[in-house]
């Protein structure tokens, strides 16, 4: 259900393998771009006081989020974290919802009542948003078992920081994983920071693939700024898990341009690091890829930010019109059964 899907009616011929490697090119571009402007927007509306709560910026990590979902199909699972934009636009929630859900607004995908740190859609099978570092893990171990009991051929992907990695979720997820076989994918987005804490200060082994091999899983290390060995190792992954070789695990190997949140002074990291991470872009090393290519043009790239900027404005202007949650549905969804009047006016629950 990757967003790139929704840009697949323009661009190259794709009946030829070259006309189709560069369309998806473009495909992955498109979906990179959407989630950068997006979050560049909600520093924007942030600082304008519009958007409140807490807020946890994916800039620089694009190729993540985008690489990743390509290698998913509708009927397997995302679980995320608590800095999900990024995967819930790749996953194809449409921008609307999620911008609805950061205004805190009852269109949202949460109707409001998650903000920026918990999305969800289970019609889109995204379970999450989930603010609490490595609690998603567990979530995702339990999906994929009762996958794996009812006989059904899917994945559940898992994504989590290198933070994670340190918490005891993540080794019982683990653990149990390995011991019954589950179709679960595990990826960590290292991007050498646990919020304020640098790697190589808090775990010692720092080569986190290698620690989650010792629980006897396929696990290895990927470029993840590169979106197409991002997109690689998914794929082969997935494959892996499907055919019933258990569950994997990909270390992506990333960074965040901007602080752990929008609270963040940003005082621990070196500048100069952050300058050198940033000329490895995952948006400008692919469109440099494709002009090597001769597959973008300048009028291509100009066109894509157009669509992209007008996207986002809409949703934008969709959640400045949106009406805030009644009060009077405030006990609404506390337990899983949705009101009578609910049900019967066929609101849809979250």
């Amino acid at each position: 259900m990757s967003s790139t899907r929704t840009a697949r009616q323009h661009g190259p011929d794709r009946r030829t393998k070259a006309g189709r490697q560069a369309a998806h090119r473009q495909d992955l571009l498109h979906a990179m771009l959407r989630i950068r402007r997006f979050e560049e927007r909600c520093v924007e509306l942030y600082s304008a006081a519009r958007i409140r709560g807490f807020v946890h910026l994916y800039i620089g990590e694009e190729a993540v989020a985008v690489g990743v979902n390509e290698a998913l199909t509708d009927e397997d699972a995302v679980v995320s974290t608590y800095r999900e934009h990024g995967h819930a636009l790749a996953r194809g929630i449409p921008a609307d919802a999620v911008m609805a859900e950061m205004f805190g607004k009852a269109t949202g995908c949460s109707h409001g009542r998650g903000g920026s740190m918990h999305l969800f859609d289970a019609e889109r099978r995204f379970y999450g948003g989930n603010a609490i570092v490595g609690g998603g893990l567990p979530l995702a171990a339990g999906l994929a078992l009762a996958d794996r009991m009812t006989g059904r051929s899917r994945v559940t992907c898992c994504f989590f920081g290198d933070g994670a990695v340190a918490e005891g979720e993540f080794h019982e997820t683990a653990n149990l994983a390995a011991l019954w076989g589950l179709p679960l994918l595990l990826v960590c987005e290292n991007n050498l920071y646990a919020m304020g804490t640098a790697l190589e200060r808090a775990q010692a082994q720092t080569d986190l693939a290698m620690r989650a091999s010792s629980y006897g899983m396929v696990a290895w290390s990927v470029d993840g700024m590169d979106v197409e060995a991002v997109e690689s190792a998914a794929r082969r992954a997935v494959e892996g898990i499907r055919a019933g070789t258990g569950p994997h695990f990909l270390e992506m190997r990333t960074y965040r341009f901007r602080a752990h949140s929008m609270y963040d002074p940003d005082r621990y990291r070196d500048k100069a690091e952050i300058e050198r991470w940033k000329e490895r872009d995952p948006i400008s090393l692919l469109a440099d890829r494709m002009r090597a290519a001769a597959e973008l043009s300048d009028a291509r790239w100009e066109e894509l930010e157009g669509r992209v900027a007008e996207e986002i404005e809409h949703a934008v202007q969709a959640a400045d019109r949106a009406p805030a949650e009644p009060v009077e549905h405030l006990l609404h969804h506390v337990t899983s059964d949705p009101p009578r009047q609910e049900r019967d006016e066929g609101v849809r629950t979250p």
